[in-house]
């Protein structure tokens, strides 16, 4: 599970992807449900059988206090299996990492750019050994930006690092084009070049590369199955992508057509739409007046990605 605990950061990374509705924004999210208690955050992760957790922002650091509470009543409910990982924009020291003992298993940080250079000199590397020393694994996430081979230098002392190939948003569009990238084809967000940038590094078994196809073809869609596995109706199928795909009859009046009458334990109405197996929609459908269609969404109510009338 993502739990995205603040947009609010004291840094202005010109590629942070982050949405309007997420930057500098006092808000948390399990996922991309927003979080108005924390049973929420619960309900999320057990919603998709998470194994572990993400905590991430904006920068955690600055809600240092939410974000102890919210590891405790994670490894309280699901215990100390239940591996959570924190990414931080800062360099954090003893007295910000000491709350996160026991809470907290890995540390992600991100040095700016303009510090990898003398990464081994700043305060990172204190970082890096300071968080060892704490019983944290420790390593470097960042994308894939021009001058990542210098990292090299502190890839000794860390238990990884995790290159994450830069992408095209919304809102980094225009720094993006400011500095002539592009993107690498019509089909990802992935920026043309990302990947070459981060080769000198690849063949270090410390380092891991995550794609902007990956992402999107993998993470998301392991992601939604898991959802949709727990929350699927009997009726509901479950595609290879992890939607789920199911056939609404709107009615003409108020009464149920006799044929749907005989089938009442696998249908579900909600006001003047009745929803069933897409397939049963489709066998009778010379039979049932009124509007039908097919909707393929995310599931437990998530976006409509399809409709197809019948």
């Amino acid at each position: 599970m993502v739990l995205f605990v603040t947009g609010v950061c004291g840094r202005d990374c010109w590629y942070c992807p982050l949405s309007e509705t997420r930057r500098n924004k006092r808000v948390v999210y399990a996922n991309d449900r927003l979080v108005k208690s924390p049973d929420d955050i619960i309900e999320e992760a057990e919603m998709m059988s998470a194994l572990g957790t993400g905590v991430t922002g904006g920068e955690p650091f600055l809600v240092l206090d939410d974000v102890v509470r919210y590891c405790r009543l994670l490894k309280e409910h699901f215990g100390p299996d239940h591996h959570i990982h924190l990414y931080t924009g800062i360099a954090p020291t003893k007295a910000q990492l000491e709350p996160l003992r026991g809470l907290v298993d890995e540390i992600r940080l991100h040095p700016p750019q303009e510090l990898w250079d003398g990464i081994l000199t700043g305060p990172y590397a204190a970082s890096v050994r300071t968080a060892r020393d704490l019983g944290f694994s420790i390593g470097i996430e960042v994308p894939s930006l021009p001058g990542i081979e210098a990292l090299a230098a502190i890839l000794p002392e860390l238990d990884f690092l995790n290159i994450n190939e830069l992408e095209w948003s919304e809102t980094n569009a225009q720094a993006m084009r400011e500095r002539n990238l592009d993107l690498e084809d019509g089909l990802h967000n992935a920026v043309g070049g990302a990947e070459a940038w981060a080769a000198p590094l690849l063949d270090d078994p410390k380092v891991h590369f995550c794609s902007s196809d990956f992402k999107d073809s993998v993470q998301l869609r392991e992601r939604l199955k898991r959802i949709a596995a727990n929350t699927a109706r009997a009726f509901d199928e479950i595609t290879g992508d992890g939607t789920i795909i199911y056939g609404i009859l709107e009615l003409e009046g108020d009464d149920l057509p006799l044929a749907l009458s005989e089938n009442i334990n696998d249908i579900e109405i909600s006001g003047n739409q009745v929803e069933m197996a897409w397939w049963m929609l489709a066998e009778m459908r010379d039979r049932l007046p009124g509007r039908k269609y097919v909707i393929e969404r995310y599931p437990n109510e998530g976006i409509v990605l399809e409709v197809t009338p019948l």
